[in-house]
């Protein structure tokens, strides 16, 4: 049974009213036996994922097309949209049949509707609404984002509000989490994601062609060849808008630097070809050593205007961390060490729903039936690929003008 809203009068009707409505928000009633399936589609990965009102998973499955893109140097929107096609309807069924449900005994349908590639977005929704309109079941719209910085609530007891940082392929953000639906966007990236820094830094080294490394994605590969480190110290990088002081990341000097680093030891070594440098892993470490330096710089930075402004409760104040790059280890454990710094509890949600992943969308529908959301109508039209996260309030970071000593951590490799 389904409450409707937003119509002359409220009225209790059930699903197959549904489809005689229209101009109306749906609002479903929370209960712990509640059923969401989620799919998500957002970039290069195809997920779905049943979850229930409890947190439990019922069933999941995801297609990765990490190892197809390696061979393309990056995402092709072109081929992603064209494997979301291929995977989805398998995807979705394999889904269910590991719930031990079928698509009508499911209570709604969640889908990613913003941001993202936008002809993979398309896949997605379409095929929710086909799901949806054969099934008569609702639609809960989800932001990607939103979804990512919500789902460590699945796993731990986390208060709002809190403060999240994003970190993926595709994003790199600060903001505080008031609510289900409330954010303050403290930072974001002014460049390139670490993630897609980190991607193409390994291809130019040249990784792939070590057999340890052949078949992981850039970021891994790295965070791999890094924890073979003689000495990290050998290849120096400038901190990143040291003297900046709000909470946006840069990345692409970083990269740039590395690049000189590589070019000047090809050379001299003579290293054409496929042949990798003998300092490989020293220039991984160094690195990837900048990147958590730079992050952990800005996280400190967010985590003093947030005490300041009073937007986290001081004697509990958590620091969520989520998205692809929250999987690196030697990342999340700088994190935490500015977590211990400032009195937070760092956390990262399991690795596996730290990436692309149709749970975090199940269970964002999950948080907002429970907020008693109201659910519009969803047509192709609300998919936005470049959607924003929260109120943008990066400019007050800037005026607030809190200065942070650039933090070294070159202890962490003793």
């Amino acid at each position: 049974m389904y409450l409707l809203t937003g119509c002359p009068k409220r009225v209790k009707i059930t699903l197959k009213g549904f489809s005689k409505l229209k101009n109306c928000y749906r609002h479903l009633s929370y209960d712990p036996n509640v059923t969401i399936l989620g799919i998500e589609t957002s970039c290069d990965d195809t997920g779905c994922a049943v979850v229930d009102g409890k947190a439990n998973v019922l069933g999941e499955s995801l297609f990765s097309q990490n190892m197809l893109h390696l061979r393309y140097g990056g995402i092709n929107p072109l081929v992603a949209r064209d494997l979301h096609r291929d995977n989805i309807e398998f995807a979705v069924k394999q889904t269910l049949e590991k719930s031990k449900l079928n698509a009508s005994n499911i209570d709604a349908i969640a889908v990613t509707t913003k941001p993202g590639l936008l002809i993979s977005l398309q896949i997605g929704v379409k095929y929710a609404k086909y799901l949806a309109k054969s099934y008569n079941k609702p639609i809960i719209p989800v932001h990607h984002m939103e979804a990512h910085a919500l789902v460590a609530r699945m796993f731990y007891d986390i208060e709002f509000p809190f403060l999240a940082l994003l970190i993926s392929g595709g994003h790199c953000l600060l903001t505080v989490v008031k609510d289900v639906d409330n954010f303050l966007l403290l930072g974001n990236t002014l460049d390139n994601a670490p993630g897609e820094v980190l991607d193409k830094a390994a291809r130019r080294m040249k990784l792939r062609n070590i057999p340890a490394y052949s078949e992981l994605v850039g970021g891994k590969a790295i965070e791999e060849a890094a924890k073979c480190a003689k000495n990290p110290e050998l290849f120096a990088f400038p901190t990143p808008l040291v003297k900046s002081r709000d909470c946006n990341f840069s990345f692409s000097g970083i990269k740039e630097v590395l690049m000189k680093h590589l070019v000047r030891k090809e050379k001299e070594h003579n290293a054409v070809g496929d042949e990798i440098i003998p300092e490989i892993n020293d220039l991984c470490a160094a690195f990837q050593l900048i990147i958590a330096e730079h992050i952990s710089h800005r996280v400190q930075r967010a985590v003093l205007f947030c005490t300041k402004n009073q937007f986290l409760k001081e004697d509990n104040k958590n620091i969520v961390v989520s998205g692809g790059v929250a999987c690196n280890d030697f990342i999340f454990k700088t994190l935490q060490n500015v977590g211990m710094q400032w009195n937070c509890n760092v956390i990262r949600p399991p690795p596996k729903v730290c990436t692309d992943n149709g749970v975090m969308i199940a269970w964002n529908a999950i948080e907002k039936i429970k907020k008693q959301y109201q659910f519009p109508d969803i047509t192709l039209d609300s998919i936005d690929p470049k959607a924003p996260l929260g109120v943008n309030i990066t400019d007050k970071v800037k005026k607030a003008n809190i200065y942070v000593k650039a933090t070294r951590l070159k202890d962490m490799f003793n």
